[in-house]
């Protein structure tokens, strides 16, 4: 009896061993890794493009970034009404200016906004009259091409608030580089009288691409 167990005890260490032997063996067997393929863009890169604006008539110009870095400048160099002196019923004046986007955006808002419409009396006249509503008597007229964009009196043009250009104009955006030419009429209506005399109006402008 002593034999056997001894035996069954000697065949369960020499087992024993051998798993343990394979464990080893397992551990010690060099990995081999799969089949790998792969790419690495090292370049990759960003940039934001510009929306800017460039008023000309004549040869005075304004850019949008003139002077600041909001791009958003205040041109006093294009009178648009022209700084002319109107007849009661006389023919209109007309001032002729181009808007350009000199950007790398398509604009795609394209607006006109006017502001107060205010009345003044004329620097250095020798008369001025009492008169207050000038600027209903002072019609305006704002084309492009065979396109109306308004018509209508200084004080209507001021409550009439921001025109949408792109739907005036028929247009879904102003591409980089094009350009679009305005042309702005202003006239005296016939029945301003004596009491209009020495009188002036001053009503800003403001053009805006957006993207």
């Amino acid at each position: 009896m002593k034999t056997m167990a001894y035996n069954r005890n000697r065949l369960i260490v020499v087992a024993a061993g051998a798993i343990a032997s394979l464990l080893i063996g397992f551990t010690l067997t060099p990995t081999f890794a799969a089949l790998v393929a792969s790419i690495q863009n090292s370049t990759n890169t960003a940039n934001t493009g510009t929306l800017t604006m460039k008023e000309t008539s004549g040869s005075a110009s304004c850019n949008s970034f003139d002077s600041n870095s909001t791009n958003t400048a205040t041109c006093s160099t294009i009178n648009k009404y022209g700084g002319v002196t109107l007849v009661p019923g006389g023919a209109a004046k007309e001032t002729n200016l181009s808007i350009q986007n000199t950007g790398s955006m398509q604009a795609t808002s394209f607006t006109l906004t006017p502001g107060a419409c205010t009345q003044s009396a004329v620097g250095g006249s020798s008369f001025s009259g009492s008169a207050t509503d000038l600027c209903d008597k002072i019609k305006v007229k704002i084309t492009s091409g065979a396109s109306v964009i308004f018509d209508g009196s200084a004080k209507a043009f001021q409550t009439g608030g921001a025109i949408n250009l792109l739907a005036k104009l028929s247009k879904t955006g102003i591409n980089p580089s094009e350009s679009i030419p305005i042309k702005v009429a202003v006239s005296l209506d016939s029945s301003a009288g004596p009491t209009y005399q020495g009188l002036q109006i001053s009503q800003p402008m403001t053009w805006t691409f957006s993207a």
